[in-house]
């Protein structure tokens, strides 16, 4: 009997695969890469076109030995591992290692570990793609002389364990730049006016769902924003007490479509805004999915399409899937007029399908006895994006209706569902709260009328921009063309594990580390903390997948500059003594004077005597202001997270602690102490008096 070898990445897909080849076929799991550039050192002969000199990877030579001679015995060897860049590298790592000429028709790719799709794969094999493995090189390549050759600079400077890439500095800079925005922010006062509005019934006792919203929209027709509290008094003295009557009536018919099926970053977006999953989580439960799980008697089946990809294309086969799922389960209303399809952002990327269910006949309530709660719950929401994705739109009726008071108008906008299409089964999350509508107004009619139950103005401030959660900094990288989809999640992980970003819940922020390394990258290596530049980068390195750039030119035009930058800044940064700042608190240990050092959490005292003296301790910063409670020195401290507070130098006998920082000043209306607040609102002056509603903003500097 004939035995054929196939080789792919886990041993789950292995196991998978196995079952849906049969007996002639052996299948084996690499687990990954089995050469790589070594650790040790740079690995990249620069003077030899950038050579890179891979290593067999410490470990693995059992399983090299093994595989070795399984290839020898066997008649033929397929190589199954993903089909993308890094896929079509560990095959080729394996052509080398196991000796297989590079124009043989060995490589065996699919999109979804279904038995109809392996066996349309394996009728079909193909010559290991060399502009795919000359990708993987080049983006190899570059990221290994950027990391190698900045890691050192940061070592020298800041401290030990530190390193630099091209796109984890990227997201760094991302979100230390959005911190300074948030800190830099003024807020703006404004004003709202809005109106509790009924129709006048005649009856004495309404309900709630009876009353509806109006708000101040402006004067004559014309729209009018409200910037101070005199202003709304002016209206406010205006239209009470005046008859509220309807001006206008538009009515309109607004459709919805659904959004795409899931690509990588959306998959990791929408799982963050649903689930709470961050993005590593995310791709580790979905990997689960795509490599297979027992969902019958048969054996383990992949239940999801390809994980990784930048396409939102849909095989016919799974559109007419969907179709019949739909006719099915919710009628032929249901069904747009044509089938959907979508456009990716970027033609090149349309290498596989968008991420999908596998079978459409595994329903997710049916099978959720076998999937563990994560798996349910991301296997649910790729199945319904997707099903919905092939929906017929929703429709709503919009009214939108204008009520003239002494010459101001006030609006009032109903919004029902006329036919519920697609969201019968599945909206989008959104990052951004949208502004509330009424859900249904009253029959009205022009020249009426209606009942007004009370008029409230309020005082707003502008918001700052929001800190990036895992969700909008994924949507961010994707957006400005940082990265690709398989490094969104290990992107994040380094950075969290550097200490250069810390996380609040689910808002990300900079360290004090995150800032020192950020600012010495900007100033010392502009290009590579770029955006515009590293978006380029990535374009080449599509470039050369797609067959029209050559990896050596590419690597070659980015390390001329590259090398002449690090020789300069170099150079500079050897009369930079970045020494550690003497303090004037002796060591209680030793007696030297404390230093000032800074580690993930921010600064703290050190004793110069290390390591014979390992003494530390946090640093004390007083704000300057009495405690309120009992009259000591109020300090500052942070938490685990960095977050910082403050809080009684007394503790643990006075236990205050506040987020706001109290001042000398008293409230002019009742007397407490004014404390200035930072939030969502900006920084802005505020009476500590909970039962108190004394606030003052911060005047913004004329330019």
């Amino acid at each position: 009997m004939s035995e054929y070898l196939v080789i792919v990445e886990s041993p789950a897909k292995a196991k998978t695969i196995g079952r849906f080849l049969g007996k002639k076929y052996k299948v084996e799991a690499s687990a990954g890469h089995l050469r790589d550039l070594p650790v040790s050192k740079m690995a990249i002969d620069i003077e030899n076109d950038f050579a890179p000199q891979y290593m067999n990877i410490r470990g693995k030579g059992d399983l090299i030995k093994t595989l070795k001679k399984e290839a020898k015995d066997a008649d033929k060897v397929f190589l199954a591992t993903d089909p993308d860049r890094e896929g079509e590298a560990i095959s080729w790592h394996l052509s080398q290692i196991l000796g297989i000429d590079e124009k043989a028709v060995c490589r065996v790719t699919f999109n979804e570990i279904t038995k109809n799709a392996i066996s349309e794969a394996f009728k079909a094999p193909r010559v290991i793609d060399e502009e795919l493995v000359n990708a993987y090189q080049a983006r190899r390549v570059l990221d290994r002389l950027v990391g190698y050759s900045l890691s050192p600079v940061l070592w020298k400077k800041v401290k030990k364990g530190l390193s630099a890439g091209r796109v984890q500095s990227v997201a760094t800079r991302l979100i230390c730049d959005r911190e300074d925005e948030i800190e830099a922010f003024i807020p703006q006062e404004y004003w709202t006016i809005s109106v509790n509005l009924r129709k006048d019934t005649g009856k004495a006792k309404v309900s709630k769902s009876e009353c509806f919203l109006a708000k101040y929209y402006g004067e004559k027709g014309k729209k009018t924003k409200l910037e101070d509290k005199e202003s709304a008094d002016a209206i406010y003295n205006d239209v009470n007490n005046k008859d509220f009557i309807v001006s206008s009536i538009k009515k309109s018919e607004k459709k919805k479509s659904p959004a795409p099926p899931f690509i990588t970053s959306t998959l990791q977006q929408e799982a963050s805004r649903k689930l709470g999953f961050t993005a590593s989580k995310t791709m580790s439960v979905v990997q689960g999915l795509y490599e297979g799980i027992n969902v019958g008697k048969g054996g383990p089946t992949g239940l999801v399409t390809y994980i990784r990809t930048d396409s939102t294309r849909v095989s016919d086969e799974a559109a007419a899937a969907a179709k019949a799922h739909i006719l099915s389960e919710y009628g032929d209303k249901f069904l747009p007029p044509y089938r959907r399809i979508y456009k990716n952002r970027n033609a090149a990327q349309d290498a596989h399908e968008a991420i999908r269910p596998s079978h459409i006949e595994y329903k997710p309530v049916d099978i959720k006895d076998k999937l563990t709660n994560d798996q349910y719950k991301l296997y649910k929401l790729i199945y319904e994006r997707f099903i919905a994705s092939q929906m017929a739109d929703a429709v709503y009726d919009v009214c939108t209706v204008d009520f003239d008071v002494n010459g101001h108008t006030f609006r009032s906008i109903g919004n029902t569902v006329k036919f519920a299409g697609f969201t019968k089964l599945y909206e989008e999350s959104l990052d951004e709260k949208a502004e509330k509508e009424n859900s249904k107004l009253p029959t009205l009619e022009e020249g009426e009328k209606v009942i007004v139950d009370c008029i409230l103005p309020e005082q707003h401030f502008t918001q700052p921009p929001a800190r990036y959660t895992e969700a909008t900094l994924v949507k961010a990288l994707e957006e400005n063309g940082i990265g690709r989809p398989s490094t969104y999640a290990p992107t994040i992980s380094v950075i969290l594990a550097r200490g250069y970003v810390g996380k609040d819940k689910k808002t990300l922020y900079p360290t004090e580390l995150g800032r020192i390394v950020n600012d010495l990258m900007k100033n010392s290596f502009p290009d590579i903390v770029n955006v515009e530049f590293t978006a380029q980068m990535e374009e080449n390195l599509d470039k050369i997948e797609q067959g029209t750039r050559q990896w050596v030119d590419v690597i070659r035009d980015f390390y001329g500059d590259f090398a002449k930058e690090v020789d300069v800044a170099t150079k500079e940064l050897e009369h930079v003594k970045l020494t550690d700042p003497e303090s004037d608190v002796p060591c209680d240990k030793c007696g030297r004077m404390m230093v000032i050092k800074t580690g993930k959490f921010g600064k703290f005292l050190a004793c110069p005597g290390y390591p014979e003296c390992k003494n530390t301790k946090p640093i004390i910063e007083e704000v300057g202001v009495e405690c309120p409670a009992c009259g000591s020195d109020l300090i500052y401290r942070k938490t685990k997270t960095g977050k910082k507070y403050v809080s009684c130098s007394n503790y643990p006998e006075c236990k205050f602690s506040s987020w706001n920082i109290p001042t000398k000043d008293k409230c002019p209306k009742c007397g407490e102490f004014i404390e200035i607040a930072q939030g969502k609102r900006g920084r802005y002056l505020k009476c500590s008096n909970k039962e108190c509603d004394y606030i003052s903003f911060f005047k913004k500097k004329k330019s």
